[in-house]
């Protein structure tokens, strides 16, 4: 939250999603979300695919989106047990899916134009010094995507 206000003027007018812990979207929120977006950021626990129908996603056609910004993969108990019990209902294949380079492709073959993600398990305050690094970069200072994941490799 804090994160967002620094930067809440920088934002364009249209800017909106879902923030908190309050409710998770549903599949047609998430649909409403992607569709309607140049720039789409998830910042959450697990991996995004886990929270988003595959079968949905792939007959999606979404090439008004620019740019996907994935902050996932972060894990906690509470979210490890979700996970872990989602993951038992389904195939190998399927989980094999939500690995980034896989969710990466899936985003591209819907339209998405670039996709950053992270590529393995993290915590919260890594994934909000990677936002805010981000922000800084895309925002502030006005740089590419592709100059702003080169800062986030140093």
């Amino acid at each position: 939250q804090e994160i967002l206000e620094k930067y809440h003027d920088l934002f364009t007018v249209q800017w909106e999603g879902v923030i908190g812990n309050m409710c998770a979207p549903s599949q047609a929120e998430w649909e409403e979300l992607l569709t309607n977006c140049s720039a789409f950021l998830f910042y959450g626990m697990e991996r995004f695919m886990s929270h988003v129908s595959l079968n949905w996603l792939v007959a999606m056609n979404i090439p008004k989106c620019h740019l996907v910004i994935l902050l996932d993969l972060v894990r906690s108990q509470q979210s490890y047990q979700r996970i872990a019990n989602s993951d038992f209902h389904r195939s190998c294949l399927r989980i094999a899916l939500e690995r980034p380079t896989e969710t990466a492709m899936l985003l591209s073959l819907t339209g998405v134009g670039s996709v950053i993600a992270t590529q393995w398990y993290t915590n919260l305050e890594e994934n909000a010094e990677r936002l805010e690094t981000l922000f800084e970069n895309l925002l502030s200072f006005g740089k590419t995507t592709g100059q702003t994941v080169h800062v986030l490799q140093k």
